[in-house]
């Protein structure tokens, strides 16, 4: 990272950390302990919630929400109408858009489509997400994926356009293979899908399933 000082700004919030190159316009709702690293620029209207981390050359739109300890790789801009839930990650230099159809002569501010990413999802470097759609809860969207269509929970997708080739754990470990019963390698947890709709078991649930 370039040099210079992070510094302290409080708002409603709370207290958060600017690093001396980037800008947060009045307006802006940062929460505690957030930190904004170089170049970056967070927009008047535009909500963050604690505890969230933006790389370098990072753009937050105005109309835009982010949860808690959402952390933002480097040369990420986050446009209208995009919301990320808590402990969501975007990796370095995803893409969302915001307009199907733009046209340099036609403005189209007025269509902007809504983007959805729900608690604990990861997108991978270089990955464009499409307006218009929902990533479920703990998905996993592949590095340079482009996504067109929504991602169900706990999916994991990947390639242009990106398809579905799995399931993750919340712990972002690929589940073992299974039909309708998984468990994670990593750290045990077990899953059920049931109507294409995969949910943690507890582990209670799960042994008495056994």
């Amino acid at each position: 990272m370039p040099g210079g000082e992070m510094r302290e700004r409080s708002g409603p919030g709370g207290v958060y950390l600017v690093h001396e190159s980037s800008y947060v316009d009045e307006g802006a709702v940062v929460g505690e302990g957030t930190r904004v690293w170089h170049f970056s620029h967070i927009m008047e209207g535009c909500r963050i919630g604690r505890s969230c981390s933006f790389g370098q050359n990072v753009l937050v739109s105005s109309k835009v929400n982010i949860g808690d300890n959402v952390k933002v790789q480097n040369n990420v801009s986050i446009y209208d109408n995009v919301t990320l839930e808590d402990d969501v990650f975007c990796g370095p230099s995803m893409v969302f858009t915001n307009v199907v159809n733009p046209r340099s002569h036609v403005s189209r501010k007025d269509e902007y489509k809504a983007t959805l990413v729900k608690r604990g999802a990861t997108i991978g470097a270089n990955a464009t997400i499409v307006c218009g759609h929902t990533i479920g809860e703990y998905a996993f969207i592949g590095a340079g994926a482009v996504v067109t269509g929504d991602v169900p929970a706990y999916a994991l997708v990947y390639g242009n356009p990106a398809r579905q080739h799995g399931w993750m754990c919340q712990c972002g470990v690929r589940l073992d293979s299974g039909t309708d019963r998984f468990c994670c390698p990593a750290c045990g947890d077990p899953y059920e899908l049931a109507g294409g709709v995969l949910r943690p078991l507890p582990h209670r649930e799960a042994e008495g399933r056994s």
